[in-house]
């Protein structure tokens, strides 16, 4: 196996325009262990982190671009009042070591269904900039994967950075998993309050080929909120959207759960996740407001405790 190292940007693209068979590898979370499972072993490895570039992030307008060498725990530390939801996911991530080497750009990567950072990515409407010799493009994130660990990168390409619109209501992550940290995804969900233009987004990991929305369950929510008066949450809406969100799902039975298990989970986070953010938004008169959303430092309102997780 070769092993490249570039020092800049340039040479990067350069040397994988001449390999586009060689597996960009930034932390290692997620190439190392396939690895040392003997899942494959690419011709070559294209080390990225000696890359300084990568490692920034800037907040531009309303938009966070995020390096793609940014990793969990500096997310969680530094963005987590910008991004309450995708630094949520972020503190689901592995161990604290995992977590400082980890990035969201590798798990986009990898593109694993199961991959934590996917389902706020989608709820927030995220970007990912891709670039190769040839040039850069801005590829929507409903539009990035495209099957099973698949993505939509050319061979040459690599991701330079992931931009991620900052929070402008509540927003969560949830998890089922066989204990609260250290495992992948039973199932996941994600939901963001987009308050100002009365809409909801969601985002299902870990039940169906590719992570995905739950269209059906935006679209029923965003129609059915008082997003004017904020009365209380109906009940009766909570559940019918937990359903809906479900029936987005195609989950199928392997070793971390069945399918009729993943699809029964997913309508009850659903269904919980929002009415934690409903209620976060009734509480806070200036969640419409355009300010940013989030309490501290540690993810969006309510992240310090274990809400997310199950």
């Amino acid at each position: 196996m070769d092993f490249l190292r570039p020092r800049t940007w340039a040479e990067a693209l350069d040397l994988k325009a001449a390999r586009p068979e060689a597996t960009p590898i930034q932390g290692g979370t997620d190439v190392m262990v396939e690895i040392n499972l003997d899942k494959g072993r690419p011709a070559a490895l294209l080390d990225l982190t000696p890359i300084p570039e990568l490692r920034e992030w800037s907040r531009e307008g309303d938009v966070i671009r995020l390096g793609a060498g940014v990793t969990y725990a500096r997310l969680i530390g530094e963005l987590g009042a910008c991004l309450p939801g995708l630094a949520q996911a972020s503190r689901t991530v592995g161990s604290p070591q995992i977590r400082n080497r980890g990035t969201v750009a590798g798990n986009l990567g990898a593109a694993s269904p199961a991959g934590d950072s996917h389902p706020p990515l989608l709820a927030c409407d995220a970007v990912v900039e891709a670039e190769s010799v040839r040039g850069a493009r801005l590829i929507p994130i409903g539009e990035f994967y495209t099957g099973v660990k698949r993505n939509a990168l050319a061979p040459d390409e690599l991701i330079r950075a992931v931009r991620v619109p900052v929070a402008r209501g509540p927003q969560y992550f949830s998890k089922i998993g066989t204990r609260n940290a250290m495992v992948i995804a039973v199932c996941s969900f994600s939901i963001a309050l987009h308050a100002a233009e009365r809409r909801v987004g969601t985002g299902v990991g870990s039940a169906a080929p590719t992570p995905r929305r739950a269209v059906a369950a935006e679209e029923f929510a965003a129609a059915r909120l008082d997003w004017q008066g904020r009365s209380p949450l109906d009940p009766g809406v909570a559940r019918r959207f937990g359903e809906l969100v479900a029936g987005a799902a195609a989950p199928i039975d392997d070793v971390r759960g069945r399918a009729a298990y993943r699809t029964h989970a997913l309508a009850v986070l659903a269904r919980r996740a929002l009415g934690w953010a409903w209620a976060d938004f009734r509480a806070d008169t200036r969640a419409d407001s355009g300010r940013d959303s989030g309490r501290d430092s540690g993810g969006g309102s309510g992240a310090g405790d274990d809400r997310g997780s199950a």
